[in-house]
């Protein structure tokens, strides 16, 4: 774990080589992935680099992959992945790789965009005749139902034979040239139809007569092999001019004409129709035949696709790498970045390999370049379980180089305040076998889409937040908002009545064993007792309460914690000495000692100390009891037998013997009572020195002191480390040095408010200081309150499992077993929608808030630089994932 406590060390190297073997050496350089190249020639375009020939090169073959991919979608055909990354990285390079790719590449695309052409001719040439077929038919239909109904009406009546004569006189000139009507036929797509119509009526001035109808089977677009639908023509007219209009309209809306013969003509239509279908028939051989031939080559390609594809990224990965370096000699290029110094010696290795076998003359050489370096980048070691949780704090920021890692203690808090806030046993159990599951069935070889490949990235995340669930479930005793009474319950009922019954006449439930003693504890967790009583909800809300406050301070103090060992790291003496001492000091003076407080107020025997006084039965958790008083934590019941030396009788929750108490702690009680603690942390504030109900001796004269420290630790944070900055600063000037910094260490992140090299006024540096240090004093207060959320999501996720397991269970159990059946699926679906889903994301997100805001912010500058090595292996699971 001290890997993952502090980013690995990193070394700012020189790399010479000769061009002859350069392309082989960042080749093997590319398979360790340790090397992160810095760009020499930042002042030349992409167009002015050494190798853009190369790029435009590799650019031209990944072209050829999308159209080859894009072909392959066509016949939905899936680019299948015969090999994985590290099979693929294993086998020798081919030096000649982008020489027979264009080769290969070039014939395959060659064929397959012969075959799209003729594909494409002969896809025209079928619909042409698949339309013009439809035209016959619906023409022939169109004189042999409808002509013979409109030309009986319009002509004055008649039979049917006698209507459609007339029409084609009409038609077609007959005896009477001045009645002689033309007609154009033709296909026009059914989207566009009533436009279509539309236009020709407006153009004509209605002086036209236009029919349709309908194709029944789909018409393949010979570009796109898209089906579209169409709808056939005819429209009658008179005039020549009407004609010239209509063949425009038609050209506009891409409708296809077709001259067809005379309907009276039967013996013409019939031999057209024959012959065109028989050029049908032998159109969609051929068409087929050609899918079939383009099928095949696809399914061919699909298979090789994926391997070309990584063939060419990483050929231009490598071009890439070596256009950021600079020629400064004829024949030699000269790199520079950074790489993983324990990785030093295996790269010097790959670097000789690759030089002994070229011919070169020069020598390849990879040294360390001398200080001082640019800022190094951040780079982690992780694995499965380390990965989530390292990327869970990179979306935040990425960490300083060398800077304490906050992703080390977020593996260990972040499951733990999940199942703080989710806790229940039977709900925790779901969404751990929901993990497990995601843990059995991940394949690493498989290719998952975005989500689905987060979900199991983050497996062993869920996994544990689920086991936590069930911890914190085991503590509350809460399993599906029931208790669960695994070790026997510590109280009984004194008579007879039970269960419901005692309940509801409001009996009290009197303990196994003495008070105080280990046989009245419960073993783990919660007593079941407490789920059925009266006051449930008054103790678990003061439980779970000052629990989130504990768990929130602890966790904010160890952020504290790591500022400093920040600072120790980086020899920051100004920081340590100035910032984190008088923060340690305010925050352990008012908050530390508030924790202090409540974990003494729930290990003091307050019967053992009222007793002292005064003999009191106190009874344990009461059921409807009209004389019951909480007070802090205790129970008393003034109904039950009290005995005192005076033989006075107390009031509700008032002592009778205060006066007369031992312990001698002064204020109103001596220390024999519970005290407030609210009350009592308010008053150290407000009231210095004042304590009513003091839980130990000199109480105080303590709490004044620890008042003392936090006011005098806020002015040494505010003006210690401005001033001495600028005291540094002038010393400096003064001796000709402009630079001011704190920190001895050249490869540390520089001081807090301010960066090396940079000139500031005294000014500028309090107004910097001032702005942390209100953010410190202020954020722990309001960053306090903040973990609060912890208790508050706590009860509401234990209020709506028991809501759901009222309405929909017990309201139905007791009816007969439909209703329970449905009472049943309404529980599992309500439980799964609401609280196993949307609550997992609510307490998901709330803790996520926690780690970002409250416990990073006190330590976590987030201003790093991530470690982006030259690897072939990320390079190709990028290109894989993109498709």
């Amino acid at each position: 774990m001290t890997a993952w406590f502090r980013s690995a060390p990193m070394s700012y190297v020189s790399l010479i080589l000769h061009e002859s073997c350069s392309h082989d050496t960042l080749t093997e350089l590319g398979k360790l992935g340790i090397f992160s190249f810095t760009d020499l020639n930042p002042d030349l375009t992409p167009f002015q680099r050494r190798y853009v020939t190369s790029v435009k090169r590799c650019d031209e073959l990944e072209r050829k992959l999308r159209f080859f991919t894009s072909e392959c979608d066509k016949f939905s055909l899936p680019i299948s992945q015969t090999q994985t990354v590290p099979t693929f990285l294993s086998r020798a390079g081919d030096k000649g790789v982008l020489t027979s790719l264009e080769g290969e590449l070039e014939g395959y695309e060659m064929q397959l965009r012969e075959l799209n052409t003729f594909n494409e001719k002969l896809t025209r040439e079928y619909n042409e005749k698949v339309e013009l077929q439809e035209v016959l038919l619906k023409s022939q239909l169109f004189y042999d139902t409808d002509a013979p109904r409109l030309m009986t009406s319009s002509i004055g009546g008649g039979s049917e034979d006698r209507g459609r004569e007339s029409l084609l006189k009409m038609e077609h000139g007959g005896e009477q040239n001045d009645m002689r009507f033309s007609s154009i036929t033709g296909c026009v797509l059914s989207d566009e139809k009533l436009r279509f119509e539309r236009m020709i009526f407006r153009s004509t001035r209605g002086n036209c007569y236009l029919r349709f109808a309908e194709i029944e089977q789909d018409i393949s677009d010979p570009e796109t092999g898209n089906p579209s639908h169409k709808h056939v023509f005819i429209i009658f007219y008179k005039s020549r001019s009407i004609e010239g209009k209509i063949k425009k309209i038609c050209d506009a809306f891409s409708a296809h004409r077709y001259s067809i013969p005379s309907m009276d003509d039967v013996k013409s239509v019939t031999d057209m129709m024959e012959r065109n279908g028989v050029e049908l028939e032998d159109s969609h051989r051929v068409l087929m035949k050609n899918q079939d031939t383009r099928f095949r080559m696809c399914q061919m390609l699909a298979g090789s696709v994926e391997e070309w594809k990584w063939k060419v990224v990483k050929e231009k990965s490598v071009y890439h790498s070596l256009n950021m370096f600079k020629s400064d000699v004829s024949g030699m290029l000269r790199g520079e970045g950074w790489i993983i110094a324990s990785q030093l010696d295996s790269a010097r290795e790959a670097v000789s390999q690759t030089h002994a076998s070229s011919d070169a003359s020069m020598p390849s050489l990879l040294q360390v370049m001398p200080q001082p370096w640019p800022q190094p980048p951040t780079h982690f070691d992780t694995n499965e379980f380390t990965y989530a949780y390292q990327e869970f704090v990179n979306t935040y920021g990425i960490p300083r180089y060398r800077e304490a890692n906050p992703a080390l203690f977020t593996a260990a808090t972040f499951p733990f305040l999940f199942g703080v806030m989710y806790g229940d046993i039977g709900h925790g159990s779901c969404l751990a076998a929901g993990g497990l599951y995601l843990m059995f069935t991940y394949d690493r070889d498989k290719r998952y889409d975005e989500m689905i490949g987060g979900m199991f990235q983050a497996r062993y995340m869920i996994t544990a937040m689920g086991f936590m669930g069930v911890y914190a479930g085991i503590i509350y005793n809460d399993f599906f908002s029931l208790g669960l009474n695994l070790f026997t319950s510590r109280y009984y009922y004194e008579n007879e009545e039970m269960g419901a019954e005692a309940i509801e006449n409001g009996q009290n439930a009197t303990l196994t064993a003495d008070y105080g003693t280990s046989d009245a504890i419960y073993p783990m967790g919660m007593d079941p007792a407490w789920h059925v009583s009266s006051n449930e909800l008054l103790f678990f809300n003061s439980f779970k309460m000052k629990l989130s406050v504990i768990l929130g301070i602890a966790q904010m103090f160890m952020g504290t914690c790591l500022k400093g060992a920040n600072a120790l790291y980086f020899n920051e003496k100004l920081d340590f000495f100035f910032e984190f001492l008088p923060m340690v000091a305010f925050s352990a003076s008012l908050f530390i000692y508030m924790v202090v407080l409540i974990i003494m107020k729930w290990s003091i025997n307050w019967q053992s100390r009222m007793l002292s006084a005064t003999c009191v039965e106190v009874a344990g958790p009461t059921w409807g009891s009209p004389s019951y008083q909480e007070y802090e934590g205790v129970w008393n019941d003034c109904g039950a037998e009290y005995c005192s030396p005076g033989g006075i009788e107390c009031e509700v929750g008032v002592s009778t013997t205060a006066d007369l108490c031992p312990l001698d702690y002064g204020g109103s009680g001596d220390g024999c009572q519970p005290p407030n603690l609210i009350t009592l942390l308010i008053n150290i504030a407000l009231q210095p020195g004042t304590v009513d109900e003091p839980l130990y001796a000199n109480q105080p004269a303590i709490q004044n002191f620890l008042l003392l420290v936090a006011f005098v630790s806020v002015p040494i944070l505010l003006l210690a480390k401005p001033y001495l900055l600028s005291k540094q600063h002038s010393e400096h000037t003064s001796h000709g040095d402009s630079s001011s910094t704190n920190s001895d260490t050249p490869l540390g992140p520089s001081s807090d408010a301010h960066d090396e090299g940079e000139e500031h006024g005294f000014g500028e540096i309090l107004i910097h200081q001032a702005i942390e240090t209100i953010e410190f004093v202020l954020g722990m207060v309001s960053n306090t309150a903040s973990y609060l959320r912890l208790w508050a999501l706590s009860l509401a996720h234990s209020k709506l499992a028991g809501v759901f397991w009222e309405k929909a269970m017990l309201s139905t159990i007791n009816m007969n077993f439909f209703a329970a059946f449905i009472g049943f699926g309404i529980f599992a679906a309500v439980t799964t929608g609401v609280l196993l889903m949307m609550d997992v994301l609510e307490c998901f997100l709330h803790a996520l808030r926690l780690h970002w805001v409250e416990f990073q912010n006190k330590f976590f500058k987030a201003d790093g630089v991530r470690f982006v090595p030259f690897c072939f292996k990320q390079i190709l699971n990028d290109a894989s994932a993109a498709v």
